[in-house]
């Protein structure tokens, strides 16, 4: 994805850094860090106080992370303090079921055994990657910090680009990055319009304690409602993502403990044995949204800001931390050819390399939860079949779990091994 034409060398504002990140969750402190590799300066601008960034406190959020997200993390040196509170997921389950017959299995296997990289990825709880993400920009010289700070206005000049804090600051870089979610500020303040629907469908997520071991099997559910995922945590804990229509998610919401324990049962099966709740409980409308350019006059979207997709395939931060090593690596391979790094060519090469590859994915988890999210026998039929049919083809199968593990098509360096 390079362009040998350069961009017009960098003159003029007076900078306070080389990039201004806008949002502190985790794709904008990872591209503080992927570009500190570069020798990039960074200052990230967080709207959470320091309080709320560095509670310990396990909320019951986890996150899914592919292989490819891993090795970008130990590429970061972040992943030896991840590790011990890791779960590897060294199997995935994919169920077409219904409410009553989740335990049964129809579907797909896919085991990490048939690949030679090992375990497809990772679960790491929030408190613990964030923690890590925190504590290493603290330590690198590369990266400052604004927290509780939100931008309130943006002017892009003939050398740079600024922002005005709420403060009252002024902050002046030559590269401006949206990583502040699919409500970006940033994306609206330059222009960037959205394309995307509502689901009518909102994920309800905690996490669960249960009597049995999971053996790092993680499990997708489809339910006529919407999909049901399980994802093994360290001990016998896991993180749920359960999808239902808006007004049932309100309702079960609305529930004490555990009543809204009682509506789960059910759904999950009894084969963890019984079920308790280990942590908090969020909801989450559903949706689809794209921003119709990933790039604007010296400014780039990445993650939810870029591209928010269903939680189907369970890819939305591993699709915003491939957004965060292709823009790293194209910015570092431009600073090395001394182009300026917020030139239209520079921009124009991390848009081509990532935009297909979000719009397929985005397509794809919009039309997997439409065949899925019904109980329509015909389509039952056909994609009961179909799972059936890749499930008895070793090698068809062996494609899905490197698709999984996020080590196919053309990975940035800090995803390679």
């Amino acid at each position: 994805m390079d362009n040998p034409a350069r961009g017009r060398i960098f003159a003029g504002m007076e900078h306070d850094c080389d990039i201004l990140i806008v949002g502190g969750g985790l794709n904008g402190p990872a591209l503080a860090l992927a570009a500190a590799t570069a020798g990039l300066k960074s200052i990230v601008i967080d709207a959470l106080p320091e309080a709320a960034r560095t509670q310990e406190d396990f909320d019951g959020r986890g996150y899914a992370l592919a292989l490819s997200s891993v090795r970008m993390l130990d590429n970061l040196g972040l992943w030896e303090r991840l590790e011990p509170n890791a779960q590897p997921m060294r199997e995935i389950k994919v169920t077409d079921g219904r409410v009553g017959d989740a335990q049964v299995f129809l579907g797909l296997h896919f085991d990490s055994a048939e690949i030679e990289e090992g375990p497809m990825g990772q679960m790491v709880e929030d408190r613990y990657l964030r923690r890590a993400l925190l504590e290493a920009m603290e330590a690198n010289p590369h990266v400052d910090q604004r927290a509780g700070e939100t931008v309130i206005a943006q002017h892009t000049g003939p050398g740079g680009i600024s922002v005005t804090l709420a403060s009252g600051e002024t902050l002046r870089a030559r590269l401006l990055v949206g990583a502040d979610g699919r409500q970006s500020g940033t994306a609206a303040r330059a222009g960037i319009r959205r394309t995307g629907w509502g689901y009518g469908q909102t994920a309800l997520v905690c996490a669960i304690a249960h009597d049995a071991p999971h053996h790092g099997v993680a499990h997708q559910f489809f339910m006529p409602p919407g999909p049901l995922a399980i994802l093994p945590l360290p001990g016998n804990r896991s993180s749920i993502v359960w999808s239902e229509t808006d007004a049932q998610a309100r309702a079960i919401n609305a529930l004490p403990d555990e009543d809204y324990l009682e509506v789960l049962r059910p759904r999950f099966g009894d084969f963890l044995g019984e079920i308790s709740l280990a942590g908090k409980r969020f909801v989450y409308p559903l949706n689809l949204t794209l921003a119709n350019s990933f790039i604007a006059e010296r400014l780039a979207l990445v993650g939810d800001a870029a591209h928010g997709m269903h939680p189907i395939a369970g890819q939305g931060l591993n699709a915003g931390l491939r957004d965060v090593a292709a823009l790293a690596d194209v910015l570092s391979h431009a600073q090395r050819r001394g182009e300026d790094i917020a030139s239209p060519l520079v921009l124009a090469r991390y848009q081509q390399w990532r935009r297909f590859d979000t719009a397929s994915l985005a397509a794809a988890t919009d039309l997997f939860n439409r065949l899925f999210s019904n109980d329509n026998a015909l389509l039952r039929l056909g994609r009961d079949l179909g799972m059936a049919a890749i499930n008895a083809v070793p090698g068809l199968r062996r494609g899905f779990i490197r698709e999984a593990a996020g080590i196919t098509g053309d990975l940035p360096e800090l995803m390679r091994d």
